[in-house]
């Protein structure tokens, strides 16, 4: 028997074995279209029932993605009320990342062991109880401890979201859908800043997590009321060492990169993390091809042998990465460069994050009817542009041609995001979507750690040392942030290069 999402068991179809899936059993996007208003691919699911499903997960993932970011303001606050430095403060973040980093690469064994509607409720109540310690927090550690809780929910959100969609949405509505994800992935990182600055600025910190609550159990609700479908799992033995390695290998790495600009002060940490990183991920790579032989492997890594996939994971590595940089680096430079108030700042951004919301779906529809070419190739160039105009912001700048800079930014970002994972998994068989998707958003949490760890760590290290020479603190400043933003145009350069090659699946 399989199980399904609402917890009952369906009988197996046709000549199934019990408790396994073949790669062709789940729901496909490639179904003829049907009358009425059933969605051709979602299993007979009407088109109501397939958009809760899909709004929940979005919502969701929107809401803690929002979260990822939004202490970013609010960090000063934090710091003195429970009396902690910089560098203990900064573990909001950096633990963070580091649970995501732990928790994704599982989400691919997870995502065939256990039915949709059960991990969905078990990532909202982690999240939720998060939130809940988050709020009443006495002491910091319970604070770290909440926003460990967090992220357990947000790790698991993200890649439900990506393979129910490719499973769910029929091929020639998988773009726009896209699209709509994409506002998902990239608008709640950039909002996250404004959100958290008109609430510090009118109330306390612990009001971002209150008002957030009501809004987590909504969601909790519609998934439970929408998310009824059949989805077939297998039950398949979890492989204790690969979770042992896999933790190790990307918890050591993230942990390394985030504490990167230590390494001139102490390079002991930084690079002992880094060589435990490294070599956990080799034994970890090695043990997942060895046991895919008998289909007991934590993370399938068969998606690699395809072009299209490997270029989309680069890419989108880099997008997160020159988008977390952008927007940590942005508010440093224009609060402590050009003296601007964090609420200021904060709607300095929001035009670009607005902009996601409006274009993502119309390219999202482009993307539909001519396929990846015409949305990525624009995308990584609008993205490269935005990096290059950032490094010619000085303290006279206009705030409008900033606004004008990121807004052209957001744009190539949101035509990044629209695509590169219906890409990269649009010629790749059912049965490696949701190792795919795992493997994809690891990429994103990775890229992120290490667009926010060179970023900030050239303009620190350029800053001081301008310092150091008797240069004001204000060019110390900016010329930092126009090198980071030198590196950040060469990535995105990397990323117009590699959009070249992106082909268009036979599908489509």
């Amino acid at each position: 028997m399989t199980s399904t999402a609402d917890g009952t068991s369906a009988p197996p179809t046709g000549s199934t074995p019990t408790g396994s899936t073949p790669s062709g059993s789940a729901p496909t996007g490639s179904a003829p279209a049907g009358p009425g208003s059933e969605v051709p691919g979602a299993a007979g699911l009407s088109r109501g029932q397939l958009t809760g499903i899909i709004g929940a997960l979005a919502l969701g993932a929107f809401l803690m993605i929002l979260n990822e970011t939004v202490l970013s303001v609010a960090l000063p606050s934090i710091m003195d009320d429970y009396g902690v430095s910089a560098a203990a403060g900064q573990w909001l973040t950096t633990g963070f990342l580091l649970t995501m980093a732990i928790v994704i690469p599982t989400t691919g064994f997870l995502l065939q062991r256990f039915p949709l509607r059960g991990l969905f409720a078990f990532a909202l109540g982690s999240f939720l109880v998060g939130t809940v310690l988050a709020a009443v927090a006495p002491a910091f550690g319970v604070l770290l401890a909440a926003r460990i809780l967090q992220a357990v929910g947000t790790a698991i959100v993200l890649p439900l979201l990506m393979t129910t969609t490719l499973t769910l949405v029929p091929l020639r509505h998988r773009g726009m859908v896209m699209g709509l994800n994409s506002i998902v992935i990239s608008v709640g990182p950039a909002i996250g800043p404004t959100v958290s600055g008109v609430i510090v600025n009118s109330l306390s910190w612990h009001w971002i997590f209150v008002m957030m609550l009501p809004i987590a159990l909504v969601i909790l609700t519609l998934g439970i009321v929408f998310i009824k479908v059949p989805t077939p799992t297998r039950s398949v033995p979890v492989d204790v060492l690969s979770v042992i390695l896999s933790a190790l290998a990307f918890g050591g790495l993230v942990y390394a990169i985030s504490i990167f600009g230590e390494v001139l002060d102490g390079p002991t940490l930084p690079l002992v993390s880094a060589a435990v990183g490294i070599m956990a991920l080799g034994l970890f790579l090695t043990r997942q091809f060895r046991l895919a032989r008998t289909g007991r492997e934590l993370l399938n890594l068969r998606p690699f042998t395809n072009r299209t996939f490997s270029l989309s994971v680069a890419m989108i590595m880099i997008a997160m990465g020159t988008l977390l940089g952008t927007v940590v680096m942005l508010p440093i430079l224009l609060q402590n460069g050009s003296g601007l108030s964090t609420l200021t700042i904060g709607m300095m951004l929001l035009p670009g994050g607005l902009v996601q919301v409006v274009i993502g779906p119309i390219f999202g529809r482009v993307f539909d009817r001519h396929g990846p070419r015409p949305v990525l190739i624009p995308g990584a160039l609008m993205l490269a542009l935005g990096q290059w105009l950032f490094t010619t912001i000085d303290p006279g700048t206009d705030l409008g041609w900033i606004v004008a800079f990121h807004t052209i930014f957001s744009i190539g970002l949101a035509m990044l995001m629209t695509g590169l994972l219906s890409a990269a998994l649009s010629d790749m068989p059912l049965k490696f979507y949701s190792h795919g998707s795992a493997i994809f958003n690891t990429g994103q949490q990775l890229g992120g750690a290490i667009g926010v760890t060179i970023f900030v760590t050239v303009m620190s290290t350029i800053a001081a040392g301008r310092a150091d020479a008797g240069s004001a603190v204000v060019d110390g400043l900016f010329d930092g942030a126009h090198l980071s933003f030198v590196v950040g145009g060469v990535l995105a350069t990397v990323a117009v290069v590699c959009s070249l090659f992106i082909r268009r699946a036979p599908d489509y």
